[in-house]
């Protein structure tokens, strides 16, 4: 059974399913083709996020923006500080057809667990 949803409400996923299915997970193996859509602002995204994330703040999605080119036609993990906002954003894009499903506990508990985390020159970043 797959984790992600064509239903009204978005699916809820754990960091860890985030990573395998994200590929950021050592042993991903097979998973690794979702991407990894960070819907936080932009101060919060350049302290820190995952590597090869995808940046699309809730704000911009709210208002009619498009999926980066990088997330279109592909299966959705959307993060941001605690699963609040991921919750809303897997909810919009449910609602345009996307597959999405939201991380539980967001970048803290990404951070929390021991993945990785880079600001916005690719060093050691934060979770802001």
């Amino acid at each position: 059974m797959s984790i992600f949803h064509r239903s009204s409400a978005p699916g809820r996923v754990s960091v860890r399913e985030a990573a395998l299915r994200t590929g950021h997970a050592d042993g991903a193996g097979q998973g690794g083709d979702a991407v990894l859509l960070d819907v936080r602002e932009p101060y919060e995204w350049q302290a820190g996020h995952a590597p090869r994330a995808v940046h699309l703040p809730l704000s911009a999605l709210a208002a009619g923006a498009g999926l980066p080119a990088q997330a279109q036609a592909r299966p959705l993990v959307v993060i941001c500080r605690s699963g609040n906002r991921s919750r809303q954003a897997a909810e919009l894009l449910v609602a345009r057809g996307a597959q999405a499903v939201d991380v539980i506990g967001g970048m803290r508990d990404w951070a929390g667990a021991g993945l990785p985390v880079v600001d916005a020159r690719g060093g050691n970043g934060t979770v802001a």
